[in-house]
């Protein structure tokens, strides 16, 4: 598995559905998923494509359990608490449904944080 490639080719699609909700909320003025559009940019796009580069100058971590531990965290908690962030904004379940999911989503993005800072300071010398 290319760590770096996965998490720069899924970032990428992440930013092609955060833009296509700005278009759509800035075409028909209903603002109504500005949290969704802005956690899909930050958590998807944004740290993944800074995690692909770094994993890309960083070999090592990309080689490393704690680099694969932290992709898979990442990108399940992400896309959970991203369609459980929807699902709640666009009405379709109620803020108290989204417990326990969406916190254990969050712990893994945390979790996974924390594997990626180990191991940058593992390998990245």
């Amino acid at each position: 598995m290319n760590i770096s490639r996965n998490f720069l080719l899924i970032g990428g699609l992440y930013l092609l559905v955060g833009i296509s909700i700005g278009m759509y909320m800035g075409a028909s003025q209903d603002h109504t998923l500005v949290p969704v559009h802005a956690h899909i940019n930050l958590l998807g796009f944004t740290l993944m494509t800074v995690f692909g580069v770094v994993y890309h100058a960083f070999p090592a971590m990309a080689a490393s359990t704690l680099g694969k531990l932290h992709f898979w965290l990442h990108e399940v908690g992400v896309l959970v608490l991203l369609a459980m962030l929807w699902m709640m904004i666009a009405g379709k379940i109620a803020e108290a449904a989204m417990f326990p999911v969406a916190p254990l989503a969050e712990a893994a993005i945390f979790v996974g944080i924390v594997c990626f800072v180990v191991n940058l300071y593992q390998h990245a010398k």
